[in-house]
Protein backbone atom coordinates (compact mmCIF):
# COMPACT_ATOMS: atom_id res chain seq x y z
CA UNK A 1 0.00 0.00 0.00
CA UNK A 2 2.92 2.11 0.41
CA UNK A 3 4.70 1.32 -2.61
CA UNK A 4 1.22 2.64 -4.34
CA UNK A 5 0.95 5.99 -2.18
CA UNK A 6 4.88 6.41 -3.52
CA UNK A 7 4.42 5.36 -7.23
CA UNK A 8 1.23 7.96 -7.46
CA UNK A 9 2.82 10.39 -5.75
CA UNK A 10 6.18 10.65 -7.64
CA UNK A 11 3.99 10.00 -10.97
CA UNK A 12 1.48 12.59 -10.48
CA UNK A 13 4.26 15.46 -10.77
CA UNK A 14 4.67 14.13 -14.32
CA UNK A 15 1.40 12.95 -15.05
CA UNK A 16 0.88 13.89 -19.22
CA UNK A 17 4.30 14.66 -20.10
CA UNK A 18 6.92 13.17 -22.32
CA UNK A 19 9.82 11.62 -21.24
CA UNK A 20 11.33 14.81 -23.44
CA UNK A 21 9.78 17.31 -21.15
CA UNK A 22 10.80 15.57 -17.78
CA UNK A 23 14.38 15.10 -19.24
CA UNK A 24 14.36 19.22 -19.89
CA UNK A 25 12.84 19.85 -16.65
CA UNK A 26 14.10 17.47 -14.48
CA UNK A 27 16.77 15.70 -16.02
CA UNK A 28 15.89 12.54 -13.74
CA UNK A 29 12.37 12.67 -12.46
CA UNK A 30 13.35 10.90 -8.89
CA UNK A 31 11.85 13.34 -6.06
CA UNK A 32 8.30 13.46 -4.49
CA UNK A 33 8.02 17.34 -4.92
CA UNK A 34 4.29 17.74 -6.24
CA UNK A 35 2.82 20.13 -8.95
CA UNK A 36 2.12 18.55 -12.19
CA UNK A 37 -1.20 19.71 -13.62
CA UNK A 38 -2.54 19.21 -10.87
CA UNK A 39 -0.67 21.59 -8.86
CA UNK A 40 0.16 18.94 -5.78
CA UNK A 41 1.67 19.89 -2.29
CA UNK A 42 4.80 17.90 -1.87
CA UNK A 43 3.68 14.26 -0.87
CA UNK A 44 0.55 14.41 -2.07
CA UNK A 45 -1.78 11.78 -3.89
CA UNK A 46 -4.42 11.00 -6.30
CA UNK A 47 -7.53 9.06 -7.12
CA UNK A 48 -5.11 6.01 -7.69
CA UNK A 49 -4.76 5.96 -3.70
CA UNK A 50 -7.57 7.52 -2.57
CA UNK A 51 -9.75 5.52 -4.47
CA UNK A 52 -7.99 2.31 -3.16
CA UNK A 53 -8.21 3.38 0.05
CA UNK A 54 -12.28 3.25 -0.19
CA UNK A 55 -12.21 0.19 -1.96
CA UNK A 56 -10.35 -1.13 1.29
CA UNK A 57 -12.36 0.38 3.67
CA UNK A 58 -15.32 -1.49 1.99
CA UNK A 59 -13.86 -4.68 2.66
CA UNK A 60 -12.86 -4.17 6.08
CA UNK A 61 -16.54 -2.95 6.81
CA UNK A 62 -17.81 -6.00 5.27
CA UNK A 63 -14.97 -8.05 7.01
CA UNK A 64 -14.47 -10.42 3.43
CA UNK A 65 -15.37 -9.70 0.09
CA UNK A 66 -17.92 -6.68 -0.52
CA UNK A 67 -20.96 -7.04 -2.85
CA UNK A 68 -20.95 -4.96 -5.82
CA UNK A 69 -23.53 -2.47 -3.94
CA UNK A 70 -21.22 -2.11 -0.88
CA UNK A 71 -18.57 -1.70 -3.77
CA UNK A 72 -20.40 1.47 -5.39
CA UNK A 73 -21.73 2.79 -2.46
CA UNK A 74 -17.62 3.17 -1.24
CA UNK A 75 -17.26 5.03 -4.48
CA UNK A 76 -19.79 7.35 -4.57
CA UNK A 77 -18.57 8.35 -0.72
CA UNK A 78 -15.08 8.54 -2.40
CA UNK A 79 -16.76 11.04 -5.60
CA UNK A 80 -18.55 12.89 -3.11
CA UNK A 81 -15.54 13.63 -1.05
CA UNK A 82 -14.36 15.70 -3.79
CA UNK A 83 -11.31 14.14 -4.64
CA UNK A 84 -8.19 15.81 -6.70
CA UNK A 85 -8.75 13.99 -9.30
CA UNK A 86 -11.17 11.00 -11.63
CA UNK A 87 -10.87 9.62 -14.43
CA UNK A 88 -14.04 10.07 -16.79
CA UNK A 89 -14.87 6.12 -17.03
CA UNK A 90 -14.94 5.69 -13.34
CA UNK A 91 -17.09 8.91 -13.10
CA UNK A 92 -19.36 7.79 -15.90
CA UNK A 93 -19.73 4.41 -14.09
CA UNK A 94 -20.42 6.19 -10.49
CA UNK A 95 -22.95 8.20 -12.14
CA UNK A 96 -24.54 5.61 -13.63
CA UNK A 97 -25.11 3.80 -10.89
CA UNK A 98 -26.59 6.75 -9.48
CA UNK A 99 -29.28 7.51 -11.95
CA UNK A 100 -30.01 3.45 -12.46
CA UNK A 101 -29.04 1.76 -9.25
CA UNK A 102 -27.06 -0.80 -11.97
CA UNK A 103 -23.45 -1.95 -10.30
CA UNK A 104 -22.08 -3.32 -13.22
CA UNK A 105 -21.32 -1.26 -16.37
CA UNK A 106 -22.44 -2.32 -19.58
CA UNK A 107 -19.40 -4.50 -21.95
CA UNK A 108 -17.49 -1.74 -23.16
CA UNK A 109 -14.88 -0.61 -26.01
CA UNK A 110 -13.18 1.32 -23.23
CA UNK A 111 -10.19 -0.53 -21.41
CA UNK A 112 -9.16 2.08 -19.45
CA UNK A 113 -6.54 1.07 -16.28
CA UNK A 114 -9.03 2.54 -13.55
CA UNK A 115 -10.06 -0.35 -12.13
CA UNK A 116 -6.60 -2.44 -12.05
CA UNK A 117 -4.98 0.58 -10.00
CA UNK A 118 -7.65 0.26 -7.18
CA UNK A 119 -7.31 -3.90 -7.14
CA UNK A 120 -4.46 -3.78 -4.19
CA UNK A 121 -6.78 -4.48 -1.51
CA UNK A 122 -8.32 -7.59 -3.17
CA UNK A 123 -4.91 -8.83 -3.13
CA UNK A 124 -4.44 -8.10 0.15
CA UNK A 125 -7.43 -9.65 1.84
CA UNK A 126 -7.50 -12.09 -0.21
CA UNK A 127 -4.17 -14.17 -0.09
CA UNK A 128 -3.96 -17.33 0.69
CA UNK A 129 -7.89 -17.77 -0.22
CA UNK A 130 -9.81 -19.77 -3.31
CA UNK A 131 -8.67 -18.33 -6.48
CA UNK A 132 -11.75 -18.41 -7.92
CA UNK A 133 -13.28 -16.07 -5.13
CA UNK A 134 -10.47 -14.12 -5.02
CA UNK A 135 -10.89 -13.49 -8.87
CA UNK A 136 -15.08 -12.49 -8.55
CA UNK A 137 -14.31 -10.18 -5.97
CA UNK A 138 -11.46 -8.92 -8.21
CA UNK A 139 -14.05 -8.62 -11.05
CA UNK A 140 -16.53 -7.38 -9.21
CA UNK A 141 -15.14 -4.06 -8.15
CA UNK A 142 -13.67 -3.20 -11.41
CA UNK A 143 -16.96 -3.83 -13.46
CA UNK A 144 -18.85 -1.08 -11.15
CA UNK A 145 -16.93 1.10 -13.53
CA UNK A 146 -14.99 -0.99 -16.22
CA UNK A 147 -16.79 -4.08 -18.37
CA UNK A 148 -13.83 -4.75 -20.71
CA UNK A 149 -12.07 -7.79 -21.29
CA UNK A 150 -8.90 -6.53 -21.89
CA UNK A 151 -9.37 -4.61 -18.33
CA UNK A 152 -10.20 -7.98 -16.60
CA UNK A 153 -7.57 -9.51 -17.17
CA UNK A 154 -5.05 -6.99 -16.30
CA UNK A 155 -6.94 -6.54 -12.63
CA UNK A 156 -6.40 -10.19 -12.64
CA UNK A 157 -3.11 -10.42 -13.48
CA UNK A 158 -1.84 -7.36 -11.11
CA UNK A 159 -3.98 -9.30 -8.10
CA UNK A 160 -1.94 -12.38 -9.45
CA UNK A 161 1.69 -10.45 -9.58
CA UNK A 162 1.08 -9.10 -5.63
CA UNK A 163 -0.01 -12.17 -4.55
CA UNK A 164 2.97 -14.30 -5.87
CA UNK A 165 5.22 -11.22 -4.25
CA UNK A 166 3.70 -11.92 -0.67
CA UNK A 167 4.12 -15.34 -1.36
CA UNK A 168 7.86 -14.94 -1.23
CA UNK A 169 8.21 -15.33 -5.71
CA UNK A 170 11.53 -13.04 -6.67
CA UNK A 171 10.80 -10.26 -9.04
CA UNK A 172 11.41 -12.11 -11.99
CA UNK A 173 9.26 -15.26 -10.88
CA UNK A 174 6.47 -12.76 -10.59
CA UNK A 175 7.23 -11.29 -13.84
CA UNK A 176 6.19 -14.76 -15.20
CA UNK A 177 2.47 -13.82 -14.70
CA UNK A 178 2.90 -10.96 -16.83
CA UNK A 179 4.34 -13.15 -19.86
CA UNK A 180 1.70 -15.48 -19.15
CA UNK A 181 -1.09 -12.56 -19.23
CA UNK A 182 1.18 -11.55 -22.86
CA UNK A 183 0.87 -15.10 -24.27
CA UNK A 184 -2.88 -15.18 -23.41
CA UNK A 185 -3.73 -11.74 -24.74
CA UNK A 186 -0.94 -10.59 -27.07
CA UNK A 187 -1.77 -6.97 -27.37
CA UNK A 188 0.11 -6.91 -23.54
CA UNK A 189 3.36 -8.18 -25.28
CA UNK A 190 5.84 -6.22 -23.64
CA UNK A 191 9.11 -7.06 -26.10
CA UNK A 192 10.34 -5.24 -28.41
CA UNK A 193 10.54 -0.56 -28.47
CA UNK A 194 10.40 1.17 -25.24
CA UNK A 195 6.78 1.87 -24.28
CA UNK A 196 7.18 5.84 -22.98
CA UNK A 197 4.12 8.20 -22.66
CA UNK A 198 1.56 5.41 -21.75
CA UNK A 199 -1.90 6.22 -22.32
CA UNK A 200 -4.75 5.75 -19.73
CA UNK A 201 -5.43 2.39 -22.27
CA UNK A 202 -4.95 -0.64 -20.15
CA UNK A 203 -2.55 -2.61 -22.63
CA UNK A 204 -0.53 0.89 -22.99
CA UNK A 205 -0.22 0.68 -18.81
CA UNK A 206 0.64 -2.44 -18.16
CA UNK A 207 2.87 -2.73 -21.12
CA UNK A 208 5.17 0.11 -19.73
CA UNK A 209 4.75 -1.19 -16.06
CA UNK A 210 5.88 -4.58 -17.30
CA UNK A 211 9.03 -3.63 -19.22
CA UNK A 212 9.80 -1.52 -16.32
CA UNK A 213 10.06 -4.50 -14.53
CA UNK A 214 11.68 -7.02 -16.88
CA UNK A 215 14.27 -3.90 -17.39
CA UNK A 216 15.14 -2.21 -14.09
CA UNK A 217 15.86 -4.59 -10.93
CA UNK A 218 14.67 -3.69 -7.27
CA UNK A 219 11.79 -0.96 -5.90
CA UNK A 220 13.69 2.31 -6.82
CA UNK A 221 15.17 1.51 -10.43
CA UNK A 222 11.59 0.03 -11.46
CA UNK A 223 10.15 3.31 -10.34
CA UNK A 224 12.23 5.51 -11.45
CA UNK A 225 12.26 3.76 -14.87
CA UNK A 226 7.87 3.83 -14.83
CA UNK A 227 7.31 7.53 -13.78
CA UNK A 228 10.30 8.83 -16.66
CA UNK A 229 8.06 7.66 -19.20
CA UNK A 230 5.72 10.13 -18.48
CA UNK A 231 2.19 10.08 -19.67
CA UNK A 232 -0.61 8.50 -17.20
CA UNK A 233 2.49 8.26 -14.64
CA UNK A 234 0.68 8.58 -11.55
CA UNK A 235 -1.24 5.29 -12.75
CA UNK A 236 1.68 3.15 -14.00
CA UNK A 237 3.60 4.59 -11.12
CA UNK A 238 0.77 3.37 -8.15
CA UNK A 239 0.70 0.19 -9.93
CA UNK A 240 4.13 -0.57 -10.51
CA UNK A 241 4.76 0.69 -6.65
CA UNK A 242 2.28 -1.79 -5.23
CA UNK A 243 3.60 -5.17 -6.85
CA UNK A 244 7.02 -3.69 -6.31
CA UNK A 245 6.06 -2.81 -2.85
CA UNK A 246 4.51 -6.49 -2.32
CA UNK A 247 8.14 -7.40 -3.34
CA UNK A 248 10.70 -5.14 -1.32
CA UNK A 249 8.27 -4.78 2.06
CA UNK A 250 8.21 -1.58 4.07
CA UNK A 251 11.88 -1.21 5.16
CA UNK A 252 12.80 -1.70 1.86
CA UNK A 253 11.14 0.98 0.34
CA UNK A 254 13.45 4.03 0.04
CA UNK A 255 13.47 6.32 3.02
CA UNK A 256 13.45 9.64 1.36
CA UNK A 257 9.87 8.71 -0.32
CA UNK A 258 8.37 6.88 2.87
CA UNK A 259 8.62 10.37 4.86
CA UNK A 260 8.51 12.83 1.90
CA UNK A 261 5.13 11.05 1.69
CA UNK A 262 2.04 13.09 3.55
CA UNK A 263 1.65 12.07 6.83
CA UNK A 264 -2.12 11.23 7.15
CA UNK A 265 -1.30 9.49 4.09
CA UNK A 266 1.21 7.32 5.29
CA UNK A 267 -0.52 6.37 8.54
CA UNK A 268 -3.61 5.62 6.24
CA UNK A 269 -2.08 3.37 4.34
CA UNK A 270 -0.26 1.39 7.11
CA UNK A 271 -3.25 1.01 8.90
CA UNK A 272 -5.36 -0.10 5.84
CA UNK A 273 -3.12 -2.53 4.41
CA UNK A 274 -2.63 -3.99 8.22
CA UNK A 275 -6.46 -4.67 8.91
CA UNK A 276 -6.54 -6.30 5.25
CA UNK A 277 -3.70 -8.69 5.95
CA UNK A 278 -5.17 -10.16 9.11
CA UNK A 279 -8.56 -10.91 6.58
CA UNK A 280 -6.27 -13.07 4.57
CA UNK A 281 -6.64 -16.80 4.95
CA UNK A 282 -3.10 -17.01 4.03
CA UNK A 283 -1.72 -15.05 7.03
CA UNK A 284 -0.24 -16.73 9.91
CA UNK A 285 -2.19 -15.36 12.62
CA UNK A 286 0.60 -15.43 15.32
CA UNK A 287 2.21 -12.63 12.59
Amino acid sequence: MLGLAIGDALGATVEFMTPREIGAQYGVHDRIRGGGWLRLAAGAVTDDTTMTLALAEAWLAAAGPPSAEACALAFDGWMRSKPVDIGNTVRRGIVRWRLTGSTEAPPSSDAGNGATMRCLPVALAGFGGDPDAIGHAALVQARVTHHNPLTDAATLCVVGMVQAALAGDSQQQVLTRAQALATLLPAFGFAGSRCDNPSGYIVDTMRAVFQAMERSLGFEAVLIDIVNRGGDADTTGAIAGMVMGALAGENALPERWLTALHPAVREECRKSATRLIQLAPGWPAEG
